[in-house]
């Protein structure tokens, strides 16, 4: 399959859109066409591996990974991915948890493939490949850990100074030589600004051999996709109905994966977006005006992007807002009606979810009574509320038991630079570091 920029660039392999991250004229990789899927095509496909094996081979049609998807796949998915049912009188509602992987975060997914296909296209090379990410919470810390001392492989993260948990900032900050955690004195979106203006700087480029690992490369997407089709083909399998989806969003990846599922034919209804108070999205469809701006701290910090990347990549293959309006929804959820959910999940669902997860919930309780209870729904729980345990563990009066994999992440010893928000910074911590 070929992908070609959102910005018209000449066509290239998936292999090659894997190792640029980011198209040379500063778009983004998309495929030419999207494969079309009936549902009847995954009826031998058990696991989320064999669901993801037949949802993504298209993809690999023509790049030297096609033999080794499976072992990719197998990688990629080895932890459990439950969806469980919720005990609520508001209509059918299941929770999609994506964060029993090795950070507690569903970055995990689209981490791990990107490492697992990277390192196998890398083989034997010369010089190292560095990986890009630019982060607002948990996206650094699954990189990091997909990639921490892979031979070849050299990471560089970039998060907001002050703005992550404290428990975000340590699983940030806590790995090998070969990763380099760096705190910009800014926002999320001078860290990604950052990211793109190095992958463009010919000289550094030259130096490093870039690439990205941020949702901007398509190989974080495409992993994404597969859970999407794996929930929705086992609730048609188990009711006849198409579920539908609500989606925590900042940098809109994750939802965008699942409106790729959508396109594909799988068996997906309404999408709902949940954003916090950054309210660029929301604008947009309200405004039919794309307008980014800086971004706002909030509670669900990983969410705080004031001017998604992938917003480039949905316009580019479904349209602008007047059409997105007519097959998303989207609603913002700010601060205080995070908390007020977290005690409301805590209190009807019995478990705590994180401020990430409290925005899919409470924009699922918003929706009109009728539109709730004539479909069923799958809300997207995206992080462990361990991560976030001085928000959480007060409004719900109780303490949130560590996962034995952040346990451990925590136990590590922790070290970062700082630098402020300009190409000179970043390049001399680079050469301190690499050399």
């Amino acid at each position: 399959m070929q992908f070609v920029s959102t910005r018209g660039d000449t066509p290239v392999s998936l292999d090659e859109a894997l190792l640029n991250g980011i198209a040379g004229d500063g778009g983004l990789y998309v495929p030419v066409e999207l494969p079309s899927f009936s549902v009847a095509e995954f009826d031998a496909a058990r696991t989320i591996p064999e669901v993801a094996a037949v949802l993504l081979r298209p993809f690999f049609s023509g790049s030297s990974l096609i033999g080794e998807l499976d072992q990719i796949l197998a990688e990629t998915f080895s932890f459990p991915i439950p969806l469980t049912p919720l005990p609520t009188n508001n209509g059918s509602a299941a929770l999609l948890e994506l964060y029993h992987g090795p950070t507690a975060a569903f970055k995990d997914i689209g981490a791990g493939f990107l490492a697992a296909c990277l390192t196998r296209l890398e083989g034997d090379a010369a010089a190292p490949l560095t990986i890009l990410v630019a982060t607002s919470g948990d996206t650094g810390g699954a990189v990091a850990a997909a990639f921490n001392q892979r031979p070849g492989m050299r990471v560089v993260v970039l998060f907001p100074d002050g703005r992550v948990s404290a428990r975000q900032a340590h699983q940030l900050t806590c790995w090998s030589d070969n990763v380099l955690s760096i705190a910009v004195q800014g926002a999320f979106d001078d860290c990604q600004a950052l990211v793109k203006s190095v992958l463009a700087d010919a000289t550094l480029a030259s130096k490093y051999r870039f690439s990205s690992a941020n949702s901007i490369n398509i190989g974080r997407l495409l992993p994404q996709s597969t859970y999407y089709a794996d929930a929705s083909l086992r609730h048609h399998a188990e009711t006849g109905n198409k579920p539908g989806f609500v989606i925590p969003t900042g940098n809109l990846g994750n939802a965008l994966a699942c409106i790729m599922a959508r396109e594909m034919g799988l068996p997906i209804g309404p999408i709902l977006l949940a954003t916090n108070s950054n309210r660029t999205i929301p604008e947009y469809f309200e405004t039919l005006k794309w307008i980014p701006r800086a971004s706002v701290q909030t509670l669900a910090s990983a969410m705080d992007v004031g001017d998604p990347s992938n917003m480039e990549r949905l316009r580019s293959m479904l349209g602008e807002a007047d059409v997105l309006r007519e097959c998303l929804g989207v609603l913002s959820v700010d601060d205080e009606q995070i908390e007020s959910e977290i005690q409301n999940d805590y209190v009807e669902f019995g478990f705590a979810t994180c401020p990430h997860t409290a925005t899919a919930t409470y924009a699922w309780r918003q929706l009109d009574a009728d539109v709730r209870e004539q479909n069923d729904w799958i809300l997207v729980a995206t992080a462990h509320p361990a991560k976030f345990e001085t928000i959480v563990e007060p409004l719900i009066g109780s303490a949130v038991p560590l996962p034995e994999e952040l346990s451990a992440i925590l136990s590590r010893p922790s070290r970062s630079v700082s630098i402020h928000a300009n190409l000179d910074a970043l390049a001399n911590a680079m050469a301190e570091h690499f050399g």
